[in-house]
């Protein structure tokens, strides 16, 4: 069964790396002491050792050790063997590019459908949808394909922003630029905004955190959806 959290975000203002997460992570992972980290979205370019320090240091505090991916020789057996998996956020484009050269799609895939849970901030969200496509990220790298990991039948838009009330800002909006998906595109989205995240067991999908989501569907105005929604049917 399927065991994920989706998580808008990693860090919260004035919160510290996760740790608006910890209870639900706590509870999620555990019965995992070892974590894999995929550290390849390298937030503002990092490097994959600062980028595993960094999740090693937050799930310390929890009780569970944590390995960077990048530090296996084989990195498909290393996920055939996992206790619980995390993608943490960057560039999306970056993060694909670097599961698709590695041949890890398919190995994260099957990981997850026999049942590891698997946690995913921002880019390592994005990932869970059909596409990364609606990703707010700048293409730096060309990965071979936009498909991704599709655990929930739909895409994700992590911190999702609402237009600033009084603003001057005339540029287009995040529900402008899911619209332009739209025209071409027929799978949903869901707009999580930070401090959201959606729960994942088996085929069920519930909306977490205390903000609301706004949910886009082809030809049809988009809409709010509360905390605790079941979001299965979305597709």
């Amino acid at each position: 069964m399927k065991k994920i959290i989706i998580a808008s975000t990693s860090t919260l203002y004035n919160s510290g790396y996760l740790e608006y997460l910890f209870p639900t992570l706590a509870n999620h992972f555990k019965n995992v002491k070892n974590l894999i980290f995929i550290p390849y979205a390298r937030p503002g370019g990092i490097s994959h050792e600062t980028y595993t320090e960094k999740a090693r240091d937050a799930f310390s505090k929890i009780g569970i050790n944590v390995k960077g991916l990048h530090e296996f020789e084989n990195p498909v057996k290393a996920l055939e063997s996992a206790e619980g998996i995390f993608t943490g956020g960057g560039n999306t484009f970056l993060l694909v590019h670097q599961l698709y050269k590695n041949n890890l799609i398919e190995a994260i895939q099957n990981a997850v459908k026999s049942g590891t849970p698997y946690l995913g901030c921002s880019a390592g969200s994005n990932i869970c949808g059909l596409t990364m496509e609606t990703t707010n990220d700048m293409p730096i790298v060309y990965p071979p394909s936009f498909k991704t990991l599709s655990f929930v039948p739909f895409n994700i838009n992590p911190h999702y922003l609402d237009p600033a009330e009084g603003s001057t800002h005339m540029g287009e909006t995040r529900e402008t630029r899911i619209n332009e998906f739209h025209a071409f595109n027929s799978q949903p989205v869901v707009g999580l905004r930070e401090g959201s995240w959606l729960e994942v067991k088996g085929d069920y999908i519930v909306l977490k955190g205390e903000l609301s989501a706004r949910i886009f569907e082809q030809g049809k105005p988009a809409y709010e959806v509360t905390p605790e929604t079941d979001l299965s049917h979305l597709n």
